[in-house]
């Protein structure tokens, strides 16, 4: 689950290893464990029928929510505000000049990213997957954040302040990314060339003669850049950033799959060029392509080889952070980067726990008000254990939740998704222009992939968004999960919300894009409750039990991956904890428990993401009353584009004042 950037810039972005990444102000005197304090915390009223506070949440006056959203540090400046500096105009323009050059820099980087989104590039090449396109890189990031830090933040309006505390975050973040050098791991079973090269053409859009041209040119550096990342690999090797095993499983079967096709899928631009443009023009294109194949084949089998006879013997056993090279920095790092927060793995833990627990309890509820439990009285009186055991068991061998065909599934979620759209008018203000669809997963790679995720699209270069869907093992996709996912994958969650910052007007093109993992599937994750107001769970109780399922996934990831990194549990303890407290089928749970090997910390921010929301909604709503208008409220979250969660909350309760200043006067 989640999203997919067209562009992997977090593996190549940002910082010294001296220097610490800047995560926002800190508005609450002291770091309160958000863990202990949700786990003592008393019940809270809400309004039935809103996605407000959990169960169990802190008072609305409690500082726990700016706890997590805000225990980070402060800011580094170049200056304390004396004499000799520049004038605050001055300031102003050094700022827009740094910033407008950068950006220019990332488009040049990354023309794949600029192209999506119609941007100026240079559009007949890709991205430098080279060890030294990477080093001249991260160079270049040093400096842009030495230009920055000369201009004193003291000296700038109050916009462009904002606009230099998020640049400078996203330029540390960068660098200190690549001094834990994982970049040198960059094939597992999400990620690699035997992923990417058979999606080449996907997500571009082509619309003249030189749309075209260029991607024959970008389609002939694709030999070297499978090159390049086999140089990656070894590099790595040598240095001891190798993945786990359990990352790898099934790589090899991923390559022999798209050595199959031949790569014949990344000729279709061209073949279609011929029908738009004719053969004089398309036949010197499609010649230079078919030699590129089999040049990019000879490259991919090369790495086959290379993988399968020496790179897979050599990866660990051990699955956690604890056992790489500087490990427990690094999951420290990680943590942060995607939280947004100071939270410790131990306090991350211990909330996941205590979520753990409440979910379990609402999830008994939902039970109870099933047919499965009409059906014998004597099901309510079991042991709570026994009974969701029993339930689980259940859900997991009735046929009627689940689809018999890969259309019928899709089906399935286009007609969710549309029911959706009809609702959105009464929750926002504004809604993306962008549209969307729904697709499968390239079945090439669907075994190991997760249940779903989304692609963003691009009004400005013609694309849509594309949610897509794992039609493999269609047993292992039960119905009851649908309207949760699409939620969550499509509208309100990541499409609406990743679109609306794409069409940002009136701000600066780098904000759109900012690293915030915790906004962005925080956002997503309260986007399923948004499903409680809009009614879909109302009626269906096996519905309300995925949405709790879902909930209940995420609460599990915040154990599991602080487990497996921290406190070096096991694969199977890991697997079993989901097992014992989800619903999730045994083939999701693998998927999910490897994925979170593979991606230390990611995991872990869609919860505490979402808690900050819901948390600022339980504010606003008390602070409001009935005054309360939930357009206004999503307007105000999702209104300046992704921002660490401490910037959220300020822009958040910055809203709640004008509210109520509003409203006040006669």
């Amino acid at each position: 689950m989640g999203y997919q950037s067209n562009a992997d810039l977090g593996r190549v972005k940002a910082t010294s290893s001296e220097s610490q990444p800047y995560r926002g102000r800190m508005p609450c005197p002291h770091v309160i464990a958000l863990a202990v304090a949700l786990s003592i915390a008393g019940p809270v009223q809400t309004r039935p029928g809103t996605a407000g506070a959990p169960k169990g949440a802190p008072p609305a006056n409690s500082q726990v929510w700016a706890t997590a959203a805000s225990t980070v540090r402060e800011p580094v400046t170049a200056g304390s505000g004396t004499a000799g500096q520049l004038p605050r105009e001055t300031a102003g323009q050094a700022l827009d000049a740094l910033i407008t050059e950068y950006e220019r820099w990332v488009d040049d980087q990354y023309p794949e990213q600029a192209i999506t989104r119609r941007r100026p590039t240079a559009a007949d090449r890709i991205t430098d997957a080279s060890i030294r396109g990477y080093g001249m890189r991260v160079e270049h990031l040093k400096m842009v954040r030495q230009e920055l830090l000369s201009i004193d933040a003291e000296q700038l309006a109050v916009d462009d302040r904002l606009d230099r505390d998020l640049l400078l975050r996203e330029l540390e973040l960068g660098i200190k990314s690549y001094d834990f050098a994982r970049w040198l791991a960059p094939v597992d079973a999400r990620n690699g060339p035997q992923v990417d090269v058979p999606q080449f053409a996907d997500h571009v859009a082509f619309e003249r003669p030189e749309d075209y041209v260029n991607y024959a040119k970008r389609f002939s550096a694709v030999p070297q850049s499978i090159s390049d990342v086999e140089a990656r690999l070894r590099e790595g090797r040598t240095r001891g950033i190798l993945p786990p095993m359990a990352c790898m499983e099934g790589v090899l079967q991923q390559f022999d799959a798209v050595l199959a096709t031949k790569l014949q899928s990344t000729g279709a631009p061209l073949r279609e060029a011929a029908v738009r443009y004719g053969d004089l023009f398309a036949a010197p294109l499609l010649a230079d392509w078919d030699r590129d194949r089999s040049r990019a084949l000879d490259a991919m089998a090369t790495l086959r080889t290379f993988l399968e006879q020496d790179y897979l013997p050599s990866c660990r056993a051990t699955i956690g952070c604890w056992d790489s090279p500087d490990g427990a920095a690094y999951y420290a790092f990680e943590l942060a980067r995607f939280t947004t927060t100071d939270l410790t793995p131990a306090q991350v833990h211990a909330l996941g726990l205590s979520e753990v627990a409440r979910i379990r309890a609402e999830m008994l509820e939902v039970i109870a008000r099933t047919d499965w439990a009409a059906a014998d009285p004597a099901r309510g009186a079991l042991e709570p254990d026994v009974r969701f055991a029993a339930f689980i068991a259940f859900l997991r061998s009735d046929p009627r939740f689940y689809h018999t065909s890969a259309e019928a599934l899709l089906a399935g979620y286009r007609d969710i998704c549309k029911r959706v759209d009809a609702e959105l008018p009464r929750y926002f203000k504004v809604l993306p222009r962008c549209p969307y669809g729904v697709r499968e997963i390239p079945r090439f790679m669907a075994p190991q992939q997760t249940t779903a995720y989304y692609m963003p699209g691009s009004i400005a270069g013609g694309l849509p968004g594309w949610f897509y869907a794992n039609t493999f093992a269609l047993d292992q996709r039960p119905t009851y999960e649908m309207i949760p996912l699409a939620l969550h994958e499509a509208v309100p969650g990541h499409h609406l919300q990743i679109m609306l910052a794409e069409e940002m007007t009136g701000t600066r093109h780098f904000r759109k894009g900012i690293d915030s993992t915790a906004f962005v599937e925080g956002w997503a994750l309260y986007s399923e409750r948004i499903g409680i107001d809009m009614g879909f769970f109302r009626d269906d109780p096996y519905a309300d039990f995925g949405r709790l399922l879902y909930e209940m996934w995420r609460a599990t990831r915040l154990v599991v991956d602080t487990g497996i990194h921290h406190l070096r549990w096991e694969r199977q303890r890991a697997i079993d904890f989901m097992k014992a407290n989800t619903a999730l089928s045994e083939l999701n749970i693998a998927r999910e428990v490897d994925r979170y090997i593979a991606w230390p910390g990611q995991a872990c921010a869609y919860k505490i993401g979402e808690l900050c929301i819901r948390g600022l909604r339980q504010d606003a709503e008390a602070a409001l009353k009935d005054r309360f208008d939930v357009r206004g409220f999503h307007d105000a979250v999702l209104g300046a584009g992704p921002l660490p969660l401490p910037l959220l909350e300020a822009r958040v309760r910055a809203w709640i004042a004008a509210e109520g200043s509003a409203t006040a006067v006669p």
